[in-house]
């Protein structure tokens, strides 16, 4: 029988810009009331310690304490048993190449016992981070074996890009984890005249999208404004968690841009019955596959396997 897995999807607000203790302190709460939920799995949003200031003189000098906080959550996830995502952070390190120092936005998987299973760099860099941050370029995407099967990370903007699910897929995995930060201000002034909530139609489709063309689950977990201001505020919110065949799951926060944390249940039949019907996996596996991705290589390492 397939298994079920709860997961908490945790809108974080990063209220004070730049107070890594202040942000972090509250991730936690929420992490802890997730397990206390039963939870397996907590997923915070990208940016969620910092926010995103690139251009404040201290951002990139706190970006040097991204052990620190790693090392926080790695305790906190032994403590409570429960696996974390902690958002992205973004770390500061020295490029050989350069002679400079370069930022990385990097999102981690750590297990219930604290030990970090795998991480991500992201590579599809949002127009106003590529001044700021390095991309991972051509690294491969790669499959992280955890305790909820094999998963994949992608981070915010990689949501636009099919490529980046297709080489994860071809890889075997099953949930694909996403931490964001994406406000409704992000689309052009055109685009906003025609449609003031185009950002959240983009999401929406997107997400339902993704989940039904490589027949997975998607964790959506993005950045929200300050309780009971939801009209006030540019957060696009929003965070869920998508499957084949259903409404997307979520109740507290799949349609708010508030902080907020839902506890949802991913079915894993689901997905098999899914694949079953669609055969997307098994028409990528098969000889002569008509697509030429740069997962081929992937594609064939797996069938070597079998």
């Amino acid at each position: 029988m397939a298994p079920i897995y709860k997961v908490a999807v945790i809108q974080l607000h990063p209220k004070v810009p730049l107070q890594l203790e202040a942000n972090y302190l509250k991730a936690a709460q929420f992490v802890q009331r997730a397990a206390s939920l039963g939870a397996q799995l907590a997923v915070l949003p990208e940016y969620h310690l910092t926010n995103w200031v690139p251009e404040d003189p201290k951002f990139a000098s706190l970006c040097d304490q991204w052990k620190v906080y790693l090392g926080k959550y790695r305790a906190l996830a032994k403590e409570c048993n429960i696996c974390i995502v902690p958002g992205t952070i973004v770390e500061r390190h020295q490029d050989a190449e350069k002679d400079e120092d370069k930022l990385i936005n990097v999102a981690y998987f750590i297990d219930n016992k604290g030990e970090v299973l795998g991480s991500y760099q992201k590579k599809n860099l949002w127009h106003p981070e590529r001044p700021h941050l390095t991309s991972s370029t051509h690294d491969p995407h790669t499959v992280i074996q955890t305790p909820l099967g094999p998963i994949g990370l992608l981070i915010c903007w990689d949501l636009a890009f099919p490529e980046a699910f297709r080489e994860l897929i071809a890889g075997g995995a099953k949930i694909i984890i996403i931490p964001t930060f994406w406000t409704l201000s992000d689309c052009s002034p055109y685009g906003l005249r025609l449609n003031p909530r185009a950002e959240a139609l983009f999401l929406t489709s997107t997400l339902t999208s993704r989940t039904f063309e490589n027949t997975c689950a998607v964790i959506f977990a993005n950045a929200g404004g300050p309780k009971g201001k939801g009209q006030e505020n540019s957060y696009a919110g929003l965070s869920r968690v998508t499957l084949p065949f259903v409404e997307p799951l979520g109740e507290e926060t799949k349609d708010s841009n508030e902080e907020g944390m839902s506890v949802v249940d991913i079915d894993m039949e689901i997905l098999e019955e899914a694949e079953r019907n669609y055969k997307v996996r098994e028409d990528m596996g098969r000889e002569g596959w008509h697509y030429s991705y740069r997962h081929d290589g992937v594609l064939v390492r797996e069938r070597e396997k079998l």
